[in-house]
């Protein structure tokens, strides 16, 4: 019964922090593909200038492969809360 209980209270507090963890990045990883989305509709209606030069890697590029890599750990964490969780009732 105890460990029970431990593994649903551990359980719980990985779920809430791999959630509270990711929406701040995940939400400003939405922000990055909206606004490079609306720079290439920018672009095409312009003619296409920004696209005919290739920039290269781009400090937004870093930023959101940055966002993608703590959206991934802070997940395996929230999965992790939740595998506990559930793990504390099938343990006997």
């Amino acid at each position: 019964m105890l460990i029970n209980v431990a593994l649903w209270v551990v359980g719980v507090a990985l779920a809430v922090a791999g959630y509270s963890a990711i929406r701040t990045p995940a939400a400003r990883l939405r922000e990055l593909r909206s606004t490079d989305a609306n720079l290439r509709r920018y672009d095409s209606w312009r003619g296409g200038s920004r696209t005919a030069v290739d920039p290269g890697t781009t400090g937004a590029d870093e930023m959101r492969e940055l966002l993608r890599r703590k959206v991934r750990v802070w997940s395996i964490v929230l999965i992790a809360g939740i595998v506990l969780f559930i793990a504390g009732f099938i343990v006997r």
